[in-house]
């Protein structure tokens, strides 16, 4: 009696981890998904960028570090999504995609800067299209960014609670790390007024 007892619980317990490891698996594999949303849409990003400097290229010659910038930021941020891709959710790979595309999005900002100063290039239609598809990708990349956050944050939750951190523990489910924001450092800093008079 006592053996058919004990066979019963080792057949409950290893119910209970498979059911445990699946769920896990699961997770993880929605929150990969979820990464794979942000990967196309940066990697539509990437492709728009370069229409942009070219269609600018003959209004702004004489912008050409401006332009050179936004070019070497994309090669880092293009570099560094296909970093991301190889381990969504892994902590360098996250922080590495979140400071490139920071760096990227501040390139682009300076250039939209100044190509607010040459209002024959702002009436360009290729240039119209280009922002226009390149807005339209910078809202989707919010939109995947918060799902991907939200599907890690599920995976997390599911991976430290008992008794699925026992199980996530013994089988090396460790933790993902959320995308944050992927703009622009400067673009976070609250401006500074002084407002003492000189």
């Amino acid at each position: 009696m006592g053996l058919i007892i004990f066979l019963v619980v080792v057949v409950v317990l290893a119910f209970l981890i498979v059911g445990i490891y699946n769920r896990l698996v699961r997770s993880r594999n929605r929150y990969k998904n979820a990464f794979a949303q942000i990967d196309v849409q940066l990697r539509r990003r990437h492709d728009l960028i370069p229409n942009l400097v070219e269609t600018a290229k003959a209004y702004l010659e004489h912008e050409r570090e401006t332009l050179e910038a936004v070019i070497k930021a994309r090669a880092a941020a293009v570099n560094a999504t296909d970093q991301a891709a190889k381990a969504p959710g892994g902590a360098d790979a996250m922080k590495g995609l979140a400071q490139a595309e920071g760096l990227l999005s501040g390139a682009l900002g300076r250039l939209l800067v100044v190509m607010e100063k040459y209002p024959q290039l702002k009436a360009d239609q290729s240039t119209s299209r280009v922002m226009e598809e390149l807005t339209s990708t910078e809202n989707r990349i919010s939109f995947a960014r918060q799902a991907f956050n939200d599907a890690v944050m599920a995976f997390n939750i599911l991976r430290e609670t008992f008794p699925n951190n026992l199980v996530a523990g013994a089988f090396g489910f460790t933790e993902a790390r959320l995308l944050d924001s992927i703009d622009a450092e400067e673009q976070r800093e609250a401006p500074k007024v002084d407002f003492t008079r000189k």
